[in-house]
């Protein structure tokens, strides 16, 4: 009876080859399902992928051009495990929607900075040595125990600021190739940490400005060292050059000021300049910088002999050179010295004598012999200095 009964729950040669085929054929499409996903996976996980929509050339030839070319793309802009890949493609389909319908945003731009740890995955700030250029001090464990993130110092590194830099709207796509990504990541400025965020982070959070809390040197240039320069030849710097020694001095000065901010783009095609407009000049830098008073804010040597206030009038050759210090008109606001032309000479006789004179003087005229058929040589001469050759 019992081989009768297994007999019966046999299952049919046929049932069982039904069977077979259909696990078969499941297997196989699991297997094609993987291989294909896979392959899928790995080919929209290429750092070229990325760049097969236009709108992302700007990215893809900057990185290209970067110190991070050997890495991809996704060990950045994708945190690790399943769910963040998952939540990372989903996002790539709707990214991929908006570019067939033209409704995406340009210029584009992260909408999360890169954690530190896409970071740590490769830079292990605990044993890994620094070598920056220079004798900068990069504590990077102390800054990370204070909670700064990578990316507030390294945020140019691998795509050197482009959107901010204003260079990826939709009409310069067709520009880009690896000749404009190289010639943009070229400029350091925007790839390197600059001191500016330094200064600006430490100003924010109270830390110390002092130069050896980052340099290993004092930083002097070469050519502040010579006798020259400190006697007077830093006096004769040319404007133009003004902004080389602002990066510097201005965070050497205990007083704020504004004497190098640009002028709003409409302004200068306004006043017709193809470049910023703003002229600085060495007295204008040295009366407001407190750095250079600590120095000229001292009465120079000539001021202290005995006939000075009655001679200075003969003595100054240059009189620009005592507006350096002296204020004609009381127009600046950091004057290093409070005394004036106009301390001790009546401004009415400089700025009205033109109108109560008896006959019309040119606006060029200079003080000469003519002047003498009326005024007395002796006091004109306390101030003025009469051309010989008039």
């Amino acid at each position: 009876m019992e081989e009768e009964h297994k007999e019966e729950l046999t299952a049919p040669p046929k049932f069982r080859y039904k069977l077979i085929k259909i696990a078969t054929l499941t297997v196989l499409v699991l297997a094609l399902f993987i291989i294909v996903g896979g392959l899928g996976l790995k080919a929209t996980s290429s750092s070229e992928f990325c760049a097969s929509c236009h709108e992302m050339k700007p990215q893809y030839y900057t990185w290209k051009a970067s110190s991070h070319s050997e890495v991809e793309c996704v060990n950045c802009h994708i945190g690790p495990g399943a769910e963040n890949i998952v939540k990372a493609k989903g996002n790539g389909l709707v990214e991929f929607y908006k570019k067939e319908k033209d409704t995406y945003i340009a210029p584009i731009k992260m909408p999360n900075l890169i954690p530190d740890e896409a970071c740590e995955s490769c830079h292990n700030m605990k044993y890994r040595d620094v070598t920056p250029s220079g004798d900068i001090i990069i504590p990077h464990t102390k800054h990370k125990t204070e909670g700064i993130k990578c990316v507030q110092c390294h945020s140019g590194t691998a795509h050197g600021k482009i959107s901010d830099r204003k260079v990826t709207y939709k009409s310069d796509y067709g520009k880009w190739d690896e000749k404009l990504g190289s010639s943009l990541m070229n400029d350091k400025k925007f790839t390197s940490p600059q001191m500016d965020t330094c200064m600006e982070c430490h100003e924010a959070r109270k830390a110390t400005l002092e130069c050896k809390a980052c340099h290993e040197t004092t930083m002097v240039p070469k050519n502040h060292k010579t006798e020259e320069f400190k006697s007077g030849g830093h006096g004769k710097i040319q404007p133009s050059n003004l902004k080389k020694c602002e990066q510097c001095h201005s965070y050497m000065s205990t007083e704020k000021y504004d004497l190098f901010k640009e002028d709003p783009v409409y302004q200068r095609f306004l006043n017709g300049d193809t470049k910023n407009s703003t002229k600085v000049t060495v007295a204008q830098f040295a009366k407001t910088n407190s750095f250079c008073k600590e120095c000229h804010g001292t009465k120079p040597n000539s001021h202290k002999i005995s006939s000075f206030m009655t001679e200075h009038g003969r003595l100054s050759k240059d009189t620009q050179k005592c507006f350096t210090c002296h204020d004609n008109r009381n127009v600046s606001d950091s004057p290093v010295t409070t005394v004036q032309c106009a301390s001790c000479h009546p401004s009415s006789h400089r700025d009205t004598w033109r109108d109560r004179h008896p006959f019309k003087v040119p606006e060029n005229q200079k003080y000469n012999k003519t002047c003498l058929k009326c005024h007395v040589e002796k006091t004109c001469n306390r101030c003025h200095k009469t051309n010989s050759k008039q």
